[in-house]
């Protein structure tokens, strides 16, 4: 009998592989730290992922009554800056991750829960992003009873940007990345922390309405410790503990899926005898980077634009002169 591939993680990418590799009769052993269903930090705006993709993951079913984003609309302090089209899927964490953990179970796959193991050696490292010091933070939390001017909204201040997007049950999920000095001067909790957050940042308006509307305080989470781009990871590492697209682009959720099918083919070779782990890992780097490298890059080079005083003076001047093309810009990081 053949030994299981090992997963160390049971994110997005480590679920989505473990279903993808059952459904190839190839067993699989699942290790995750926390339980299901939880909630994370995450914009739950899936933009840009193939049909494709989903049906060589076997995870379609998952995502059929996700709720459907077409408008866009971005804006600063002051007024709404430019309007696009999207086609993304809009779903929680908290329905995902439990979707698609019982996907996994279904299929007979084996899953352990409260297990932070420090097994190393012929496994699939899939646990989210290294630790390592950082200026940033990202808050998020669920609203009901909060009306969007488009489906998704985007808004820059002062102290970083967040989204808006709709998710089931007629929530909005409220996702932002700040600079993390801005921590020191808010005493609030859970979604007061939120708003306090946005009124640091001079987004006022968006601060009332948060105010004005429902939060569901379970929701509310927060993540420090992390960098964007190529991780500092070692071995057969996927998703965010590979590399890290900033969360402005909504491709991070799609990188997640993108990556677990890079691995498919390797890790059946391995399985099938004609590769070495070591070999199936190189190949699945490999297919990663070309997938993910101009768009990473790219957003690389955008990200300080939004994040930064002068980039921010110099983005919103040129928007309001409608010089900024956001569908070009939105394809470069797709």
């Amino acid at each position: 009998m053949r030994e299981p591939i090992t997963i160390i993680g049971g994110g997005l990418a480590g679920l989505s592989l473990g279903i993808a590799l059952r459904k190839r009769s190839l067993p699989v052993v699942i290790h995750e730290a926390s339980t299901y269903p939880r909630h994370r930090v995450c914009g739950e705006f899936i933009s840009g992922v193939s049909d494709e993709t989903l049906r060589a993951l076997g995870i379609s079913e998952a995502l059929a009554d996700a709720e459907c984003l077409t408008t866009a609309k971005w804006h600063d302090a002051a007024t709404c800056l430019g309007t696009l089209k999207v086609t993304a899927r809009g779903i929680s964490r908290w329905r995902l991750d439990l979707r698609l953990r019982d996907q996994f179970l279904e299929a007979g796959g084996i899953l352990k829960t409260h297990s932070r193991t420090t097994q190393s050696g012929d496994v699939v490292w899939a646990a989210g992003r290294p630790k390592q010091p950082s200026k940033w933070v990202g808050l998020k939390c669920h609203f009901s009873n909060l009306p969007l001017g488009s489906d998704l909204e985007m808004h820059t201040g002062g102290n970083g940007y967040l989204g808006l997007a709709r998710i089931e049950g007629g929530r909005v999920n409220v996702c932002g990345l700040f600079a993390a000095q801005s921590l020191a001067q808010i005493r609030d909790k859970g979604a007061g922390r939120l708003v306090q957050m946005l009124r640091h940042g001079g987004l006022h308006t968006l601060a009332d309405r948060l105010e004005a509307a429902d939060p569901d305080e379970e929701s509310f989470c927060g993540v420090a410790g992390f960098g964007f781009g190529r991780q500092k990871s070692v071995g057969f590492a996927l998703g965010d503990a590979a590399c890290m697209i900033p969360p402005f682009t909504g491709n991070g959720m799609t990188m997640a899926f993108e990556a677990a099918e890079c691995a498919i083919a390797p890790l059946e070779d391995f399985a099938a005898g004609r590769t070495t782990f070591a070999e199936a890992s190189e190949q699945a780097r490999r297919a990663q980077t070309q997938r993910f490298q101009r768009r990473v890059a790219m957003a690389g080079m955008i990200h300080p634009l939004l994040t930064s005083r002068w980039g921010m003076f110099l983005a919103t001047g040129l928007a309001r002169q409608r010089l900024v093309p956001y569908a070009w810009l939105l394809r470069l990081v797709r």
